[in-house]
């Protein structure tokens, strides 16, 4: 753990990148959020109430959004990690695309996540074009 704290603080980020304590509180209220929107697709798939296509994007998000810390911070490579950030994002993109005509406050629950993903995207490509 110490290591990877050492290996992060000695990377070049922007000026603007936010201090890494900002990290854990947003993650923390987006991750409940998502465990009650993506819940609820997973739940209406269940039930039949929605097609199981629509939760694609929903479950591949999750996959991706999994792998990015063991990319980032296990493999400390900087370059598949924007590769992952960018797949969270057009992932995300494409559930609330999936979603927005059958269940819209699921989508609209999803503006939170995408704002930061959408940062968290751009403060990566940063990362790994400084650190290249």
């Amino acid at each position: 753990m110490n290591n990877t704290y050492n290996w992060y603080s000695q990377l070049i980020r922007p000026t603007w990148a936010p201090p890494s304590w900002i990290f854990g509180p947003v993650w923390t209220v987006l991750y409940i959020m998502i465990a009650i929107s993506f819940g609820k697709v997973f739940l209406m798939v269940a039930q039949k109430q929605l097609p199981f296509a629509v939760a694609i994007p929903f479950i591949l998000n999750l996959i991706f959004n999994f792998a990015f810390t063991p990319l980032q911070f296990g493999l400390k490579n900087n370059l598949l990690a924007a590769i992952d950030i960018l797949l969270v994002l057009l992932t995300l993109l494409w559930a609330i695309y999936a979603i927005f005509p059958h269940v819209k406050w699921i989508a609209y629950m999803q503006v939170p996540y995408l704002l930061w993903v959408s940062f968290a995207t751009i403060l990566q490509l940063s990362i790994t074009y400084l650190n290249r």
